[in-house]
C-alpha cells in the first residue's frame, strides 16, 4: 500500500517558497522542517538546494508514513529518514528551521514552543515560517477570514495569528522578522533571524 499522501496546494506553493529558501538559507549544514506534513516539500527543497542536509519531522503517525515514503522514493544523500518530534519537546540540532502551515492549525502553545526552539538556533540562523497571517488584526482577504472561522469550528486551539503576536514571541525569544514575502493564495513566506 502507497502510504504517500498529496495535497495539491505543496505543488503549487513549494516554488514561490523555494524562491525565499534558497536566498535566506545557509550555504551549508542541516535545516530542521517542523511539522513535514505528507513529505511534498522537504523532498522538492532537498532536491533544489543539495549543498543543506534537511531533517524532515511531524507529530502525526500517517504524516510520518507518507514523509517516508517520499523520502524513500526520492533517494536523495541529504535528505534524512523523518523524526516523530512534537515541537514542545527537545528539537534536534540544526542551522536553519522551516515550518510551512502549521502556526495556523495547531494550538498556541506550538507557536510559542516554535519561537522558544528557533531562539536556540546559532546567532544569525533563520526561522522561515509559511501561512495565512492577520496584519493588525485583520485578514488579507475574505477567504482567509472564512479559512479562519473554519478551522475554529474544527479545533477553538486553531486559528490564522496576528503578525504583531508573532513579532513579541520573536522578541521575546531573541528573533527578529527580517522579511515578509507575498505568496500566491492570500499567504506570506516570513523570514526571522536569531540575533
Amino acid at each position: 500500500m502507497n502510504d504517500r499522501r498529496h495535497a495539491p496546494a505543496a505543488e503549487r506553493n513549494r516554488d514561490p517558497i523555494l524562491s525565499v529558501l534558497g536566498r535566506v538559507l545557509p550555504t551549508q549544514g542541516r535545516v530542521l522542517e517542523i511539522a513535514s506534513g505528507t513529505g511534498q516539500h522537504v523532498v522538492h527543497f532537498a532536491r533544489k538546494l543539495p549543498h543543506l542536509s534537511w531533517q524532515p519531522t511531524d507529530l502525526d503517525a500517517e504524516a510520518l508514513a507518507s514523509i517516508r515514503a517520499y523520502v524513500a522514493d526520492a533517494k536523495l544523500p541529504n535528505l534524512l529518514p523523518p523524526l516523530p518530534l512534537d515541537v514542545r519537546d527537545p528539537w534536534p540540532d540544526a542551522d536553519a528551521v522551516v515550518c510551512i502551515n502549521m502556526i495556523h492549525i495547531s494550538p498556541l502553545s506550538a507557536t510559542e514552543a516554535l519561537f522558544r526552539g528557533a531562539g536556540k538556533l546559532p546567532p544569525g540562523a533563520p526561522l522561515v515560517t509559511y501561512g495565512p497571517y492577520t496584519i493588525d488584526g485583520e485578514h488579507t482577504a475574505p477567504s482567509n477570514a472564512a479559512f479562519d472561522a473554519s478551522l475554529r469550528a474544527r479545533n477553538p486551539e486553531w486559528g490564522v495569528r496576528d503578525l504583531s503576536d508573532l513579532q513579541d514571541l520573536a522578541q521575546r525569544n531573541g528573533l527578529a522578522l527580517e522579511e515578509r514575502v507575498a505568496m500566491p493564495a492570500n499567504n506570506f513566506t516570513l523570514v526571522w533571524r536569531r540575533r
